[in-house]
């Protein structure tokens, strides 16, 4: 057997990049990129495509859509790193920690959307909490989340690294219009009822992130608390060896969350802040957003889809 072809599509963009330098030095499959001069050639990219074993879409929404639409091979599989099929029933949520069972689905996939950064961290929090009946599913859940400013892409680092970087913003917060594309993924997989708000913020760091999701416990079922939350969270992620819950953190004790504590790793840290006070719950992530925000995810759900080869 040869070994696996795994073609990146758009290996140029932050997320690609990313991908390319997990995968450079592997010596269990071969890496395909295409040419500068072949990057925009739709037969030459088609041709690509259809050749490999597993495709990478590195790409804006709509050169992802174009990008499958162009497979006739029935052999090729596909993990696509945008946006554009994260709500569709008929792929697999590229999120292996998330549910029972799910690292067999992505393993037998052959279309995984890789989840959005945000939605890493939102639903790494809330889906155990509200399949173990501990949130209601109609809990008016807000989330509020940094990421450093690759989470723009390209755009983000020329401001940031750029000759204009001097003026570049040091904190801004965005989607003020409470419609940011990564809502309905969140609603959708974290199996909430209702639409959550969500306000994300840049901030002056290239990369990691911070998302926290109060809760008030008055709103959560009588008995339930921050203990309770912590040890549902705990018992989920005992196994998982990129996600880590640390110790219940209660009335008191006032640590620091520091986005770019994981960089560069494919790991994520969760927290539950306990008031016991005012009755107030915090759920923290901490974690990559080029990492298991994005390119690390993107690795972790290919060596599940390549050892079912």
């Amino acid at each position: 057997m040869h070994s696996p072809i795994v073609f990146i599509d758009g290996d140029q963009g932050t997320t690609g990049l990313q991908i390319h330098e997990r995968l450079r030095n592997r010596t269990d499959l071969e890496l395909f990129t295409l040419a500068a001069a072949e990057r925009k050639d739709p037969r030459r990219r088609a041709e690509a495509i259809n050749a490999c074993d597993i495709a990478i879409l590195c790409l804006p929404d709509a050169a992802a859509r174009e990008a499958v639409h162009a497979i006739v091979n029935p052999a090729v599989r596909v993990i696509d790193a945008s946006s554009a099929h994260r709500t569709q029933q008929d792929w697999t949520y590229g999120f292996p920690e998330m549910t029972q069972g799910q690292s067999e689905r992505i393993a037998n996939a052959r279309r995984v959307t890789n989840p959005g950064c945000y939605p890493t961290g939102a639903i790494g929090l809330l889906r155990p909490l509200l399949e173990a009946g501990l949130i209601p599913g109609d809990y008016p859940v807000s989330i509020h989340a940094v990421s450093g400013y690759s989470g723009r892409g390209r755009a983000g680092v020329e401001e940031h690294e750029g000759q204009a970087a001097a003026n570049a913003p040091s904190y801004l917060v965005y989607g003020l219009e409470l419609a940011h594309k990564h809502t309905p993924e969140i609603q959708q997989h974290a199996a909430l009822a209702q639409r959550p708000i969500f306000v994300p913020a840049y901030g002056a760091f290239r990369q990691g992130i911070v998302l926290t999701v109060p809760l008030a416990l008055r709103l959560l079922a009588p008995g339930v608390d921050g203990a309770t939350l912590h040890a549902c969270l705990a018992r989920h992620y005992a196994d998982a060896a990129h996600v880590r819950v640390e110790p219940l953190h209660e009335s008191g004790v006032v640590p620091h969350l520091d986005p770019q504590a994981l960089n560069g790793t494919n790991d994520m840290r969760l927290c539950v802040f306990s008031n016991i006070e005012h009755g107030h719950v915090l759920l923290s992530a901490v974690f990559d957003n080029l990492g298991k925000g994005a390119s690390g995810a993107a690795v972790q759900n290919l060596n599940l889809m390549l050892a079912q080869r």
